[in-house]
């Protein structure tokens, strides 16, 4: 099978073509920028571009995006021309073509308002059945491009997964007062218990759903590290979400006490990855016990990937005492 990635030059694209190039797959990257890991570069944006670099391939992993840290610097028609006709244009490039799987990279922010409970109510369970409220130009750009996924597939039986990833970029949080509480990683372990995934992890994700996608012919997947909460932990979790984490790891007060790490106080959504692992045969290894047993062992939590792939960041420029400027 040849695959297509997009997006090769960013994070989720060129740990994607890590993978399959160390699989010894035939894949090829394209991407506005070139890097080791395009091919060729262009604008998906560019309907001819497109048609030019789908020729022989059998599946597509659509990854390449303007994401939310461009909310700040891009304008609406850039997010429009990027996730929304960038996809058409790849969608209907495949069709023609005869791929035999589609998969795009959608991302759990497209939920939008849907992840903030109310005062006074529980930590918000986050599965398929969810509705999103977009609340930015990214979100909305995402659920459109999301809906010409399952348009090619209804209308042309194009065989296509959406998996909306949760967080696994390594940059700093952009909330200033989260960066000054705690530094990155303490942060980012905590997330994995609800709101993140290691790169790793989602690579793999994507691999599985290109094998599955002939099969489940369409769908809609949310891609995170499998959390220990369930349903009956939501209303602790919004006011004492520590004393959650300490009953069901014992060994985590002492582990985070030796590294001068705290558990995040309260949480306000949960990501529930069952449908993914349960379709896609996936099976995420990056979750918090592994955390605790890099701890106890003295080792970087995160994986070889991540590592491998680095910081990128999403834009040319720098900005003073953030990663990247929010609206």
């Amino acid at each position: 099978m040849s695959v297509l990635v997009t997006g090769s030059a960013g994070h989720l694209g060129e740990g994607l073509m890590r993978l399959l190039r160390a699989q010894g797959r035939a894949a090829r990257g394209i991407d506005l920028k070139p890097s080791a890991f395009t091919d060729f570069a262009g604008s998906i944006a560019d309907p001819d571009f497109v048609a030019e670099a789908m020729h022989g391939v059998d599946a597509v992993i659509h990854a390449a995006t303007l994401h939310k840290p461009h909310v700040a610097t891009h304008r609406y028609q850039d997010f429009v021309d990027t996730n929304i006709t960038g996809t058409l244009n790849l969608l209907q490039a495949a069709h023609e073509r005869g791929v035999r799987s589609f998969v795009f990279t959608s991302t759990t922010s497209a939920f939008g308002a849907a992840l903030t409970p109310a005062p006074g109510e529980p930590a918000a369970w986050i599965d398929e059945g969810v509705a999103p409220i977009p609340k930015n130009i990214y979100g909305t750009t995402k659920i459109a491009a999301e809906g010409l996924c399952e348009l090619f597939h209804r209308r042309h039986r194009l065989p296509v997964l959406v998996l909306r990833t949760s967080r696994f970029f390594p940059e700093d949080d952009d909330d200033a007062a989260r960066r000054a509480e705690y530094d990155t990683a303490n942060s980012q372990a905590n997330e994995l218990l609800y709101r993140r995934a290691d790169i790793d992890d989602v690579a793999q994700a994507h691999l599985c759903a290109i094998e599955r996608a002939p099969a489940l012919g369409f769908g809609r997947y949310i891609v995170s590290a499998t959390t220990p909460f369930r349903r009956e932990h939501l209303a602790e979790l919004s006011v004492d979400a520590a004393a959650v984490v300490r009953r069901l790891f014992p060994r985590c007060g002492e582990l985070y006490a030796a590294k001068g790490w705290n558990l995040f106080p309260r949480l306000d959504r949960v990501y529930v990855n069952d449908a993914a692992r349960r379709d896609l045969g996936w099976e995420p290894r990056y979750g918090f016990d592994y955390v605790l047993d890099c701890l106890q062992r003295g080792l970087d939590f995160r994986s070889a990937l991540a590592h491998e792939v680095g910081v990128k960041g999403y834009h040319a420029q720098r900005f003073e005492d953030m990663p990247y400027p929010v609206v």
